[in-house]
């Protein structure tokens, strides 16, 4: 009786199809409204959270010297109670992609102690990276909850980075987006647009209008009109935006290796770690590279910065996640391409605020591979009028990074080359070894 209900039911659908469209899209909307929920509230905590770290750390300057004890600490941290948690945003990933292994709810507490210690002592991090792994590790959660599919699970954990990413920037649109984007390069599954979207909406609305986040606003006054003088500037300094980009990638890395290497004890890294920040600071004689660096982005869209701030931030950000600090680098991120973005329009003689908001968006881009999400970016903070700029530094700057990224387990669906030839569903990390291999370039 059972069965024969299964097929009268099946072939209903198959009759009637919209029934079965209806029925997906009120099952996603609710679930990734559930997600946006968590994953927003979560931000909007962290936010708070991060804005009260930091007024103290601004308010006591001596704060800064305790960062090799706040380093000592977070390591502890995760090597007492982090397992795979160590991995974050790759271990979302992971998961998305092919892996079975579990993401633990205690990423999210974890992940959320370390980054306000890093910010309250100092270290140069950003906040996506939290708000992220929050809302993944809220995501797998509730889907062992409702004893969800492994499909499903996978769009569930996609909801989870947009409801983050959303909810921390205040850029629904975008969220949606970069949850698909992210997963793998050159590939976008449409499978889960509507929870994707339903969460980053969601989670946007509650940290914003329920838990009251207000989140910095930025603009630009002047966007130049069309003309081939500008055109070729712009595509130089997209180009240069996305070798930037890969630049800070490839330095994170490496420090991450390298520190590894040479201090097998994790919480002795991170000492370390915070010691050569501290003389970082009194050598450049400035504490606008620590934190997040908001105040450097608002300086670089109207009177200026130093001509070498973009490079101080990119140092000062891989040296701090590169010695195991925790937070993301997306803010650090949108501060080296603005400041970068700054100086190289006084260097092309153009509007710098105006460069400074294609570098804004286009480092970003660069360092994770995802145009259309750092697009749809650029329109929601700078408004529509410079959209076919910022669209031509997004892709340019696509192209100009290569085969890295922040996310060693990004996939590399397409190649960005013909002439490279990439197998798919390749890791960035897979790439990475692939490439330091040597090659025999004899024939039989």
């Amino acid at each position: 009786m059972k069965e024969l209900n299964g097929e009268r039911w099946g072939s209903l659908l198959y009759r009637y199809p919209h029934i079965a469209y209806l029925g997906s899209f009120i099952k996603w909307i609710v679930l990734g409204g559930i997600i946006g929920i968590l994953a927003g509230s979560a931000s909007a905590f962290f936010l708070h959270s991060l804005d009260y770290v930091t007024q103290q750390r601004l308010s006591h300057p001596w704060l800064l010297f305790l960062l090799p004890v706040g380093g000592v600490l977070v390591s502890y941290l995760y090597m007492k109670f982090g397992g795979n948690s160590s991995k974050g945003n790759n271990l979302i990933l992971e998961n998305i992609q092919n892996s079975n292994e579990t993401i633990p709810l205690r990423m999210a507490p974890l992940v959320l102690f370390g980054t306000l210690l890093t910010h309250l002592f100092g270290g140069s991090a950003g906040r996506e990276g939290t708000a992220v792994q929050m809302g993944g590790s809220l995501a797998e959660w509730f889907g062992k909850i409702i004893k969800i599919n492994p499909m499903d699970r996978r769009i569930l954990l996609m909801c989870g980075i947009s409801g983050g990413f959303g909810s921390v920037f205040g850029t629904p649109l975008a969220g949606a987006v970069f949850g698909l984007e992210v997963i793998a390069i050159g590939m976008i599954s449409y499978r889960a647009l509507i929870p994707c979207f339903a969460a980053s909406f969601v989670g946007d609305i509650v940290a914003t209008h329920v838990w009251a986040v207000h989140h910095t606003g930025y603009s630009v006054d002047l966007f130049p009109s069309l003309s081939a003088m500008v055109l070729l500037k712009v595509l130089i300094a997209s180009a240069i935006f996305g070798l930037v980009g890969l630049c800070f990638s490839e330095l994170t890395h490496f420090l991450k290796k390298t520190f590894t290497r040479l201090f097998k004890n994790p919480m002795l890294k991170s000492a370390v770690g915070g010691l050569i920040i501290i003389a970082l600071v009194y050598l450049v004689g400035s504490r606008d590279y620590l934190g997040l660096g908001i105040p450097l982005i608002t300086s670089s869209l109207s009177e200026g910065v130093s001509p070498f701030a973009f490079l101080w931030k990119l140092l000062f950000t891989s040296l701090t996640l590169g010695t195991g600090f925790q937070g993301g680098e997306v803010t650090p991120l949108f501060v080296i391409g603005s400041t970068l973005g700054h100086t190289l329009g006084d260097l092309l003689h153009i509007y710098a605020p105006f460069l400074a908001a294609l570098g804004f968006i286009a480092v970003f881009c660069g360092a994770t591979s995802t145009p259309i999400a750092c697009f749809i970016m650029g329109i929601e903070i700078f408004g529509s009028e410079g959209a076919l700029y910022m669209f031509i530094a997004c892709i340019v700057s696509y192209v100009f990074s290569g085969h890295t990224g922040i996310y060693t387990s990004q996939q590399i669906g397409v190649s960005k080359s013909s002439l490279l030839q990439i197998d798919t569903d390749t890791s960035l990390n897979d790439w990475r070894k692939i490439k330091r291999q040597p090659r025999d370039s004899s024939k039989e």
